[in-house]
C-alpha cells in the first residue's frame, strides 16, 4: 500500500501510527501541501478534495483517515483495533465521528494560527479564532477527560478510536493548548504516547520540520 502523506499532519499520522502498529509497511509519497502539490492533476483524480493523506492499494484510492485507519486495521485482521460486532463497532463509530466532528476541529482552529500560519508563511494568527478554538478545547477536552476515567482507552480496550485522537491531542502542547486540567485525559494520552507505533510517527514528523 501507497501513503499520499504530509508528514506534520495529524490526519496522516493516525494512518502511518497504525499501519506500524499492525505491521503493514506504507510505500510513503511526500506531499508538498505548502507548495499546492495536494492539488495536481495527478492527486485530484485520487482525491476530489485536494487533501491528503491517500491510500492507495492497487486501483482503490481511498481518502478521510478514520475509514483508513479501519481498512488498515481489517485487512491486517486486527479486529481487536477495529471490532466488527455491532456493539463494539458502533462505539469505536461514535468516537471516530466525535473526533472529526468536535475534537480535531478545535485543535485544528489553534494549530492553523499558531503553527500552519507561521510553517506556511500566511501572516500573523488571528487572535480571535484563537480564543474560539481554546474555548471550543475546553469543552471537548472535559468529554474527553470524563469518558476515559476508570479506564485505559476510550472503548475500554485500545482501538483505532484511540489512535484517531491521539495525534490530535499529540498537537496540544505545541500550540498552547492546556491539557493540565485534564488529568484522566493526561494520562490516557501518556499511555498512547508510549507506543512505538505512535512515539516512532512523531519523531519521523519532528524531524521533518
Amino acid at each position: 500500500m501507497k501513503l499520499y502523506s504530509f508528514a506534520l499532519s495529524p490526519n496522516c499520522q493516525k494512518v502511518l501510527a497504525i499501519a506500524r502498529e499492525v505491521g503493514t509497511k506504507l510505500d510513503i509519497v511526500d506531499v508538498e501541501v505548502f507548495k499546492g502539490a495536494a492539488r495536481s492533476p495527478e492527486l485530484l483524480a485520487k482525491n476530489p478534495n485536494g487533501r491528503v493523506p491517500i491510500l492507495e492499494d492497487g486501483d482503490f484510492h481511498l481518502w478521510e483517515s478514520n475509514a483508513m485507519l479501519g481498512y488498515v486495521a481489517r485487512k491486517a485482521e486486527r479486529f481487536d483495533l477495529a471490532p466488527t460486532t455491532p456493539r463494539e463497532s458502533a462505539d469505536v463509530d461514535r468516537w471516530l465521528a466525535w473526533s472529526n466532528a468536535h475534537f480535531a476541529p478545535a485543535v485544528r482552529k489553534v494549530a492553523f494560527e499558531r503553527i500552519v500560519r507561521k510553517l506556511g508563511g500566511l501572516g500573523a494568527p488571528d487572535e480571535a479564532k484563537v480564543k474560539e478554538g481554546i474555548e471550543e478545547f475546553a469543552i471537548v477536552a472535559a468529554v474527553l477527560d470524563k469518558s476515559v476515567a476508570g479506564r485505559e482507552y476510550l472503548t475500554g480496550r485500545i482501538t483505532i478510536a484511540d489512535f484517531s485522537i491521539a495525534t490530535y491531542a499529540a498537537v496540544c502542547e505545541s500550540c498552547g493548548l492546556d491539557f493540565t486540567p485534564y488529568a484522566n485525559a493526561r494520562t490516557w494520552l501518556g499511555r498512547m504516547l508510549a507506543r512505538d507505533s505512535i512515539r516512532k510517527t512523531l519523531a519521523d514528523a519532528r524531524g521533518a520540520q
